[in-house]
């Protein structure tokens, strides 16, 4: 979870870095693009969440999202069709772009934390996302995770 205050902008550097998270990469990925460290590009990552109000042990799915929702980097572009999800499944999606917790993805999915993973493996297999960060970077570019879509979900006047 996060909390309303505003976002910091981010510093150039840590908008390289960020932009190179919303393309998937992991931290050790990016320090061999990059050239900096793997201690460099952690530390950049802390960075970052920090600006975005995101817990110390927030999931990079996490982080992306919101990147994406305040603006902190270009939404990507579809490369494929957007699939047909269920409700559920756009809630599961939902849950696991705003949530770390496996707990709370439940909760927030409305299903079972036991029956999580198989449904989190159906959506993965349905959108042919690799992970949760892809999953997200999709959605972003399919646009099923807008800040308007978000609302509605909240408000349940999504359906």
């Amino acid at each position: 979870m996060t909390t309303s205050a505003p976002i910091t902008p981010l510093r150039p550097t840590l908008k390289r870095v960020a932009q190179h998270l919303a393309h998937g990469l992991t931290p050790q990925e990016i320090a061999t693009e990059t050239g900096l460290s793997a201690v460099t590009v952690r530390q950049y990552i802390r960075d970052i969440r920090e600006n975005l109000h995101c817990p110390p042990r927030c999931k990079p799915s996490v982080i992306v999202h919101r990147l994406f929702t305040a603006q902190q980097v270009a939404s990507p572009t579809a490369d494929r069709p957007v699939p047909e999800l269920s409700p559920e499944q756009l809630l599961l999606l939902r849950a696991v772009a705003e949530h770390s917790d496996a707990r709370d993805i439940a909760v927030a999915a409305k299903i079972a934390p036991a029956d999580l993973r198989a449904a989190l493996d159906q959506l993965l297999a349905d959108t042919g996302a690799q992970d949760a960060t892809q999953l997200v970077i999709l959605a972003h570019g399919w646009k099923l995770l807008t800040a308007e879509q978000a609302h509605a979900t909240r408000t349940g006047a999504s359906q």
